[in-house]
């Protein structure tokens, strides 16, 4: 055989078992992707407010180690709320809390009142409201056995001697007021640090005018008493007024005479 072409089936051969090893032998695996790394958050924008830096009592005169700085998404903050700024904080100082704020609450200028000689009870009271006081036995018999506490809610009750003899005396009682705020019992307008009682010889309670004439006016002819009712019924109301000397007792809508004074 010619010897080229020996030489040139060896080539081949050679070239088709190349080929079939190429063929078997495993492909490379690719490199598996990687993760693209995600952006950093973006952070919402915030501004700083002015909060009660611990728990303030209804009645507190307000320091400047009460009032603090808390940062607070600007989303959240309200037009109520009062933003950073340095004459604030000195501004406020030695305000009357209106009402409690517990700790980290924000502070608000309506539930705070400037003046060394301001009264704090016309402060608290609402518009066109009147705070009127009532004698109660010390002891609790006339307020629900000393139950009574400011921001109860109560019924007022009036007891007149009627016309009996002097061997059987009689007695009448009706419902002047009902669901008639409590401000101050003597001269605590709070319960004190948790106390279920407290002791007084006067109740301050949150009327309208026409009640106040009513109750002023029972007060001279008979005995008050206070009813204390379930917190349940504060969405109730109740109405007196005074008319052609009796009482007109108005409750839920419907008007009953209550007699003459």
């Amino acid at each position: 055989m010619n010897p080229i072409r020996i030489a040139v089936l060896v080539l081949g051969v050679a070239a088709a078992g190349g080929a079939v090893m190429l063929a078997l032998s495993p492909k490379p695996q690719a490199p598996a992707p990687v993760a693209a790394a995600a952006p950093p958050p973006v952070a919402a924008p915030v501004d700083q407010i002015l909060v009660a830096t611990h728990e303030l009592q209804l009645g507190k005169l307000v320091s400047a180690d009460d009032l603090g700085w808390q940062t607070w998404p600007k989303a959240s903050i309200t037009a109520f709320m009062i933003q950073h700024d340095d004459k604030v904080v000195a501004e406020l100082t030695g305000s009357i809390a209106r009402v409690n704020f517990y700790a980290g609450e924000p502070i608000r200028r309506e539930s705070l009142i400037k003046g060394a000689t301001a009264g704090f009870l016309s402060a608290v009271l609402p518009s066109g409201m009147r705070a009127v006081a009532i004698t109660i036995d010390a002891q609790g018999s006339t307020s629900a056995g000393g139950f009574v506490l400011p921001n109860d809610r109560v019924d007022v009750i009036r007891t007149v001697k009627g016309s009996g003899t002097a061997m059987a005396e009689s007695y009448n009682s009706e419902t002047l007021l009902t669901n008639v705020k409590v401000l101050a019992i003597g001269q605590n307008i709070q319960d004190k640090n948790g106390a279920p009682t407290q002791v007084g010889s006067t109740a301050t309670l949150e009327l309208d005018p026409v009640q106040a004439e009513t109750v002023i006016l029972a007060q001279r002819t008979g005995q008050l008493s206070l009813a204390l009712r379930s917190m349940q019924d504060a969405a109730q109301t109740g109405h007196v007024a005074i008319a052609d000397g009796k009482t007109t007792v108005i409750r839920y809508g419907i008007e009953t005479d209550a007699g003459t004074h």
